[in-house]
């Protein structure tokens, strides 16, 4: 192997080592020993990631084998390597990203027990994900794909003495489940119809099969393409978190907040978008794929925004927005604007690790108390955690210049050139979601850090719906004592804030136009100006990101995003009670909202309820009425009512003996004499 190869081999290695190490021996070393070890595995890997990034853009690429794990028939089994501009930019900001949670765990783990546990676990979960974004085949994918899902399991339960961690972590694991089952067998088709599971042997012979049917039911042709690109969208559902597969997600909420930071950010939920966009010369082939892709991503963006408008806890809100950005990157994949998409989830990465990094510290300094009801005025006691907050609030809203605003405005563009099914919903519910999110995300930034000061005193809200409100976030006390007052986090919470608020203000303008237009992702996914018009549009009609910035303050997104902004300011900074009399004067709508759509209530009542209800039946009727009703303990009966009629003739006389014995050899006798 050459020297970049080893290179490849060290950065998901690193954190790998760090995460066995202190998994396996924590309890023994020093309590620094945690965060020294894994922090110096992930920064390493950062460094040689910035490296890789650095040779690719010079225009060195690498995609083999590493080694083989097993062959099976004309199959190998290989781990190996693609080494282009896709991986190369997902691993900066992968290990970026995981290397500013774990400098901020230091400070908000601090008095926890499960101090080196939690390092563990975290540095494993970067392994896992740059084990997904760097392999070459299918294989590698889904070992990546289940081991980020397990780890999230993990770490979503990490306080496993609460039953609220319990449930989430268990509902996490059983969603991503059913995403993974459509996932696994959409990989089988790969294998099955193509012979391969190498992305470049695949993508090769996928022309060929275009045309191809598969019969699913007899007599009902489907279009086999569509039938693989809809089996793999369903594991990307799971994932990424897109409706109906997105009941997981808010209440993961129950992890520690580092690792909402890292499941929602850069990482986990972005595996299914890295996944689609991969696979975008399969998606290419099938229209069918692509429109339900977009529609799916349309409907989780307007509606899961809607329901950030009624959290009031801190992390809800913040990951109600992840649901619907994640649908923003998914009708950008469904409009074939791959490019785009992955540009939305490098921007997205920043600013949504900043926004959740700043919930956790304004947690802290509220002594674990996660209700913004509870809040207010925390400007002047938090001013680090304040202004960066404000930084990511501005960048998710897509202001102008900021980071989010070139990702988000060219998926609008790109929805509203579309030209397959669905487009016309998917760009009034992406333009609809921008007033959406602006009104929510600054609804909480005005009650967090203005207004009334609202902490240190007595609080009787009503709490409805699941145990989001009741629950903190930790197994510490929580709230300000009367008298008490927030306090400023310490510089290894800051700091992270700080080094992610820089790439939120201008990772945008710097990134727009080698990404979307300067053949940055040639040859990698599917970018084609000429085929694609939303893109064919935005190159020939902005002459750099300036001038897309400035043109923005003429576009109908920036008049949504400022009137959703001035609406959050009037409703709860100037007359709160408008809020209050519309969830009277709508109380149908609102309980919907609460209750989430009814998703919960649904899989509750039908997908758990049924299988207790079939396992109770297969129990009662099978278990205990076949089995051992008339299996077991029938054949038992049998046998003991044979025996007690045998045993009548077993009365021990001779007589009755010699008897049996003339009778038996007289039936002889008679058998022979026959024959």
């Amino acid at each position: 192997m050459n020297e970049m190869q080893n290179i490849y081999l060290a950065i998901p290695l690193l954190p790998l080592i760090a995460a066995a190490v202190v998994g396996l021996f924590g309890r023994f070393l020093p309590r620094a020993a945690a965060h020294v070890l894994t922090i110096a595995g992930v920064g390493a890997a950062f460094v040689l990631s910035a490296l890789v990034f650095k040779d690719v853009l010079a225009g060195h690429t690498f995609n083999g084998p590493v080694y083989t794990w097993l062959t099976s028939g004309n199959t190998s089994f290989e781990v190996g390597f693609q080494i282009d501009s896709l991986s190369a930019m997902m691993m900066v900001v992968v290990t970026f990203v995981s290397l500013m949670v774990h400098v901020y765990t230091i400070g908000y783990m601090h008095e926890d027990p499960g101090y080196s546990r939690f390092f563990s676990y975290i540095s494993l979960f970067t392994f896992s994900m740059l084990m997904l974004v760097m392999s070459n085949n299918f294989m590698q994918l889904f070992f990546g794909w289940e081991a980020v899902g397990l780890v999230s399991y993990l770490l979503i339960g990490f306080w496993y003495t609460r039953p609220t961690a319990i449930y989430a972590n268990l509902k996490a694991f059983l969603v991503n489940r059913v995403g993974d089952f459509g996932f696994l067998l959409g990989i089988g088709m790969v294998l099955y119809t193509m012979g391969s599971l190498d992305y470049q042997a695949v993508f090769s012979v996928a022309p060929q099969f275009a045309d191809a049917t598969v019969e699913l039911i007899p007599g009902h042709p489907w279009q086999l393409m569509t039938v693989i690109c809809l089996l793999l969208f369903v594991g990307a559902m799971g994932k990424s978190a897109q409706v109906p597969l997105h009941v997981w997600l808010p209440d993961s909420m129950e992890g520690p907040t580092p690792i909402s930071a890292l499941i929602h950010a850069a990482t986990m939920v972005t595996a299914g978008i890295f996944m689609v966009a991969r696979m975008s010369p399969l998606y290419e082939l099938s229209t069918t794929a692509l429109s339900t892709v977009m529609v799916i991503g349309a409907i989780t963006a307007l509606f899961m925004g809607f329901l950030g408008i009624i959290q009031n806890d801190i992390k809800r809100v913040v990951a109600y927005s992840t649901l619907s950005q994640l649908g923003y990157m998914t009708v950008a994949l469904g409009a074939s604007a791959y490019s785009v998409a992955i540009f939305h989830l490098m921007t997205h990465a920043f600013f949504k690790a900043l926004l959740f990094l700043g919930a956790g510290s304004v947690i802290m300094g509220m002594h674990h108390d996660q209700d913004i009801r509870n809040m207010g005025g925390l400007r002047k006691y938090m001013p680090i955690t304040w202004l960066t907050s404000l930084v990511g609030s501005l960048a998710l809203i897509g202001t102008p210049f900021l980071s989010g605003f070139y990702s988000k405005d060219s998926i609008i563009e790109a929805a509203e050139l579309s030209t397959i099914p669905g487009s016309g919903f998917a760009y009034f519910a992406v333009l609809a979601g921008v007033f959406v999110t602006a009104f929510y995300s600054f609804r909480m930034y005005f009650m967090v850090f203005h207004g009334e000061e609202r902490f240190g005193k007595a609080h009787h809200h009503e709490h409805h719906g699941d145990h989001a409100d009741e629950e903190a976030t930790t197994d510490h006390h929580h709230g300000l004592a009367p008298g008490q007052k927030p306090h400023e986090s310490p510089w290894v919470v800051t700091l992270p804030l700080v080094m992610l608020a820089i790439p939120s203000l201008i990772i945008g303008y710097v990134a727009i136009e080698p990404m979307l237009y300067g053949g940055f992702f040639n040859g990698v996914i599917f970018v084609n100006p000429e085929v694609h018009p939303a893109m064919h549009h935005l190159a020939h009609h902005f002459h750099g990101a300036a001038e897309m910035g400035l043109h923005a303050f003429t576009s109908l997104p920036l008049l949504l995003a400022a009137s959703g902004v001035a609406l959050s300011y009037f409703f709860t900074m100037k007359r709160p009670d408008i809020p209050e009399a519309i969830k009277h004067r709508f109380h149908g709508i609102y309980v919907i909202l609460e209750n989430k759509y009814g998703f919960d209530s649904f899989n509750e009542k039908v997908f758990a309820g049924g299988s207790r209800w079939i396992g109770d039946k297969l129990w009662r009727y099978g278990d205990v009425q076949i089995i051992d009703g008339t299996l077991v303990n029938g054949t038992a009966r049998l046998i003991g009512r044979l025996s007690g009629i045998i045993r009548n003739l077993q009365s021990g006389l001779i007589y009755h003996y010699a008897f049996a014995m003339i009778i038996g050899a007289f039936v002889l006798l008679t058998f022979f004499m026959k024959a």
